[in-house]
Order: structure tokens, then sequence, then C-alpha cells
């Protein structure tokens, strides 16, 4: 778990220190990547927390989240619609549920889980 911490500061310390510029035409593809991201670390610290951590799954987890974003939003591209706003809406569902999860391992006893 501590892992996943460490390379989430260290990707956070990298991006302030080497920026890249993307062009305009990539945000959208950009904004789904980072939430799949989003997702993956949230999800993977939440399991981190449960004791059911498993490496291989929150990688897989999170390539096949990022490609399958990123082919709502070609689609959605290629059709003239925004389908990326799918992935918005489901990775911010999945990233409150898994704050909500985490809040709970976290902060409330389990003794009074549920009462």
């Amino acid at each position: 778990m501590w892992f996943i911490l460490l390379c989430f500061v260290l990707g956070m310390i990298a991006a302030y220190f080497f920026p890249i510029e993307m062009p305009f035409v990539y945000s959208k593809y950009m904004a789904v990547v980072i939430l799949a991201f989003a997702d993956s670390f949230f999800g993977a610290f939440k399991s981190g927390l449960e004791g059911k951590f498993s490496g291989w799954q929150a990688i897989t987890g999170f390539f096949g989240n990022a490609i399958v974003a990123a082919g709502l939003t070609y689609a959605g591209d290629l059709l003239g619609i925004d389908l990326y706003i799918a992935a918005v809406i489901l990775f911010g569902i999945r990233i409150f549920n898994n704050i909500t999860s985490i809040r709970h391992l976290l902060f409330i006893p389990p003794s009074s889980k549920y009462e």
C-alpha cells in the first residue's frame, strides 16, 4: 500500500518538474486517462486497506479502463457526440464510492460500523 502512495507522490513531483504541454485536441483523452488512473489508484488503496491488494489487478485494471474510456472518446469523436461523458460519469461514481469506502475503513471503528 505504501508503494502505491510513494509512486503517486513521485509521479506528482515528476509532473511538477517536467511539465508536458498537450495539444487541445487531446484534452478529452487525457481527462479520461487521468480519471482512469484516479479510479485505479483509489481502488487499489481501498483493496490495500481491506488486505486484498493485487498489483497485477491494479495495473491491468488501469490499462483496461483507460483503453475502454479512450475508445469511447474516439468513437464519440467519429460520431460527433460526446461519449466521453459516459466515462467521466462512471469514473466519478467509482472514485467517490472508493473514497467513501476508504473513509469508512480508516476513520470508523469496526465495532461501530453499520449501527
